[in-house]
């Protein structure tokens, strides 16, 4: 059984909390065990970087060395935390190497809390490379029960899972493979389209909303002009950008949209036969019907 230290991050508590539930319930259909690290904090999503370097590195540090204790890697299912926790990590490893004090000023703020010091002893993996790496697709695609056959969907990956961390040993950032890989696993077919490795637009969103909506308007509409029938993203903040705003898109891109976005877990758990109910695939902005009449024709 495979077992991983699981960092739930912050929006899969709050907004979306249809990705917790799902990649609970695919983590329980493939027997994946997941011990939740409730004594995590927030990642920052790259915003502690702004003020201090060295409070996102010992916020981080904290996270990690929970799963540390645990003797597990440390797993995500979200592009934000995976490209912020992930970094931290390759950088700490770096410093316990070529900067000792640095390293060893890190852990002196976790010692100041009786926090288990950060070790470098542990991986930070994003589910997605988890069932490709660990799992492995021809297991993942014996486990499909309801295949997705007829349904076309069009990745959307979310800059930091793609081109935050140095080192991606899982996927090529300038033409990624892994999420058409699992999608052709499950029985749909992938959609290629320029936008699968763009911006949401979801950092700008708070200080120039409109320029948000333009770029996430454009990633839709260029996945919809493919013929994609929904768009899935392993990042819960493009999930927020692509489909909880998508009204408010339309209207500054000035055409029709009403295209399903849905987390990977999600999608996953649909192969996996799990209740559409369960997946929380009724809590989304945009219906799911089309695709749920899609996958059961």
């Amino acid at each position: 059984m495979l077992r991983y230290a699981y960092f739930p991050g912050c929006v899969a508590q709050g907004a979306c909390r249809e990705l917790d539930t799902s990649t609970k319930a695919i983590s329980e259909v493939l027997g994946i065990e997941l011990i939740e690290l409730k004594k995590a904090s927030c990642c920052g999503s790259g915003t502690f970087k702004e003020d201090s370097q060295l409070l996102e590195d010992t916020v981080n540090a904290r996270n990690i060395a929970l799963a540390e204790s645990l003797n597990l890697p440390l797993l995500t299912h979200c592009s934000t935390c995976q490209g912020v926790i992930g970094h931290v990590d390759e950088r700490l490893k770096d410093a316990k190497e070529n900067n000792p004090d640095y390293f060893q000023e890190v852990n002196g703020f976790l010692a100041k809390e009786n926090c288990s010091p950060y070790q470098g002893t542990t991986e930070v993996k994003h589910i997605l490379w988890a069932l490709i790496s660990d799992y492995g697709l021809d297991a993942l695609q014996q486990k499909v029960t309801n295949s997705l056959k007829g349904l076309r969907c069009a990745a959307f990956y979310g800059c930091y899972l793609l081109r935050v961390q140095k080192n991606l040993p899982f996927d090529n950032p300038f033409n990624p493979q892994s999420m058409e890989n699992v999608f052709s696993a499950l029985g749909a077919t992938p959609v290629y389209y320029d936008g699968r490795i763009k911006c949401c637009g979801w950092p700008l969103s708070s200080y120039a909303t409109e320029k948000s909506f333009m770029m996430a308007g454009n990633n839709l509409l260029d996945a919809m002009d493919k013929g994609a029938d929904c768009i899935v993203t392993p990042c819960p903040l493009c999930h927020l950008n692509l489909d909880s705003r998508q009204p408010e898109v339309a209207k500054v891109v000035g055409q029709r949209l009403n295209i399903p976005v849905l987390h990977l877990p999600q999608l996953i758990g649909l192969a996996l036969g799990i209740p559409p109910k369960k997946l929380g695939l009724n809590n989304h902005v945009v219906s799911t019907k089309k695709v749920l009449e899609i996958i059961n024709n």
